[in-house]
């Protein structure tokens, strides 16, 4: 179990795959003490639910410690090629005019979106903390589907986005 445990997390690029697995087990192992069963069956099932939740722990504790040193938690989103730039950061080295290039690609590959796909990614990413969660609620509701299915819309738009900005600034 460990060793799927130590894949599951290194698929999703952690840079302590082992630790990770580790608290995973531990957390498992905790359980037991105290209840004695794990009530889902098969067991393994409940050690990929923890296994999530400890990826999603490392993943909210990786961008924290990003974020007080400044840096942007460019490892948060990956693809098979490797971390995505946030489109949206300006980097230490980044001139204002590469950001600016930036924004106007964005804008750009904005605007090649369907009508729908642009509204749903612009609703989706506007507001903060409680006021988006609400929004992303009422979008849901609005467009009839779960919280989840919205999230996959929107995860599928941003990476037609990212890679169309990533173009874009290639381009003279």
């Amino acid at each position: 179990m460990r060793r799927r445990l130590v894949s599951y997390f290194d698929r999703r690029n952690r840079p302590a795959p082992d630790e990770l697995a580790d608290e995973t087990l531990n957390r498992v192992a905790r359980t037991l003490e105290e209840t004695g069963t794990i009530g889902i069956r098969p067991p393994a099932r409940y050690c990929y639910v923890v296994a999530r939740f400890v990826l999603l722990e490392d993943l909210r504790r990786r961008e924290h410690s990003h974020s007080r040193l400044g840096d942007p938690p460019g490892q948060a989103t990956g693809s098979a090629s490797g971390p995505v730039p946030d489109i949206t950061t300006e980097e230490p080295d980044e001139g204002a005019g590469l950001r600016e290039q930036r924004l106007e690609c964005l804008e750009h590959c904005l605007q090649n979106l369907k009508p729908e796909q642009r509204e749903l990614i612009i609703e989706y990413y506007r507001d903060t903390r409680r006021e988006k969660i609400e929004r992303r609620r009422e979008l849901a509701a609005r467009l009839g589907i779960s919280m989840n299915a919205l999230a996959v819309r929107a995860c599928r738009i941003r990476d037609i986005l990212e890679a169309c900005v990533a173009t874009c600034c290639r381009e003279p």
